[in-house]
């Protein structure tokens, strides 16, 4: 009998004993290709030895200081790091423990701000349905995901939402992807009217939306009319590059392609790959100008910010996706990916849509393509898919509720940085296996 309290109580774990490369190994010395890299976070793999020897020499320096007495070397380091690759103005970064305490900062910086600037009116965010943003009551309240909400929404902070940038499921017939981009963008508009903009903080997004709808890019030019929207009524962009960013889809922030720069930018998991629980939070010249003139404070904190080992590992691996030049394999592999998910189900009778940048790819899941009727939410396909794909050795990261919070199911897969050809291939094939047969499954 078990004392933890899982995620799913009555469900039965094995037991990760070890990993090795892109692969993790149970108790019994089963081994499975680790396809979404946990939660789109082991961007190195398991193991790395120079990432393991820089832990270790941080842990024989020093393993914690409180930031409320002390800076550290480990925590400097990174941040010059980050911030010399930063996009825009984001010229200081504040450490988290991981990308629910990052939103939950950013949300938190991004009504200091007007406070200091003697804007108190503002208190309202909007954000996107179907986005994910933590599950922190913050970040919970910014969130889109109705099924996650249901049962919090009375201890929620009211925010407001507007559809995301899907064509799958919102553009109309015969509407070109430039006037569909173009009508998601003015949604922002639409809702900032009907609110008042001056009642504003902030426009919060995933550029590409990872865990709710499975890795789905915006359409070209839709973050550049959010910007001009956003700088237009003076309100904030908050990117939230948690599980698309740090190099994810082929640059180093997913932002990057869609040519824009956000004000407030959260980054988390590929940051520490896995090693140490370790978030960030960038924040623009701007927003650091109006606290130093203001009252000199940012009133927030927790105990773990800035942790020396957490931020000694995430150092250590983003000097390691440089050095080796691993955001060219992403984009090579992620080719790879796409063009093989194409192959094995872009005929597929239950696969309505496969999307997704670099190596963050996700397929949707349909009982009938011509109509893109989803299953029913009863049968959780999603669930059986996992669970055939780890019968195959093979973890990838399906989810339900894809459409409107309930129904629909998508998977979703982000393998380390590091996998090769053939792996991409051995997943691929592992994947439509486990596809098969958990739709088989359901038919009998």
């Amino acid at each position: 009998m078990t004392h933890i309290l899982h995620r799913q109580i009555h469900h039965s774990y094995p037991v990760a004993v070890g990993g090795e490369g892109v692969e993790m190994i149970d108790s019994d010395g089963r081994r499975y290709i680790d396809a979404s890299g946990g939660a789109a976070v082991s961007c190195l793999g398991h193991q790395h030895p120079e990432v393991l020897a820089a832990m270790h020499a941080q842990l024989d320096k020093l393993a914690y200081a409180h930031t409320s007495f002390f800076t550290s070397d480990a925590a400097e380091a990174l941040a010059d790091e980050l911030v010399a690759h930063a996009p825009g103005d984001l010229g200081h970064v504040y450490f988290v423990s991981g990308g629910s305490e990052g939103v939950e900062t950013a949300l938190k910086m991004a009504r200091q701000y007007f406070v200091e600037r003697g804007e108190p009116e503002r208190r309202r965010f909007i954000a996107r349905y179907q986005s994910y943003h933590g599950n922190t009551l913050g970040a919970l309240s910014v969130g889109g995901n109705r099924w996650r909400k249901a049962p919090f929404e009375p201890i929620l902070v009211e925010s407001d939402h507007i559809d995301p940038c899907y064509a799958y499921r919102h553009q109309r017939p015969g509407e070109s992807i430039e006037d569909y981009s173009a009508r998601a963008a003015g949604l922002l508009e639409a809702k900032l009217q009907e609110l008042g903009p001056e009642t504003v903080i902030a426009f919060v997004a995933e550029t590409v939306v990872g865990a709710t709808l499975g890795a789905v890019p915006p359409e070209p030019g839709y973050f550049k009319r959010i910007r001009e929207i956003c700088d237009r009524h003076g309100i904030l962009l908050i990117l939230d590059e948690v599980m698309c960013g740090m190099g994810r889809t082929g640059t180093l922030h997913a932002c990057e392609q869609d040519g824009v720069a956000p004000d407030l930018m959260v980054v988390a998991k590929g940051l520490g790959g896995g090693y140490a629980p370790l978030g960030a939070v960038f924040a623009s010249d701007r927003l650091f100008d109006a606290f130093a003139s203001g009252s000199g404070t940012f009133l927030h904190g927790h105990t773990y910010i800035g942790h020396p080992l957490a931020c000694s590992a995430g150092l250590a691996v983003q000097q390691i996706v440089r050095r080796d030049n691993l955001l060219a394999n992403v984009k090579a592999r992620g080719a790879d990916l796409e063009r093989r998910l194409s192959e094995r189900f872009g005929n597929h009778h239950h696969v309505g849509d496969i999307h997704g940048r670099g190596l963050f790819r996700g397929i949707e899941l349909v009982a009938d393509r011509s109509s893109k009727t989803p299953f029913d939410p009863t049968l959780k396909l999603h669930a059986r898919i996992k669970a055939e794909a780890m019968k195959r050795g093979l973890m990838v990261y399906p989810q339900g509720g894809t459409m409107d919070g309930r129904a629909g199911d998508h998977v979703l897969i982000a393998p380390p940085f590091i996998v090769d050809a053939a792996t991409v291939d051995t997943i691929v094939d592992r994947l439509g296996d486990a596809v098969d047969a958990a739709i088989s499954e359901i038919r009998s």
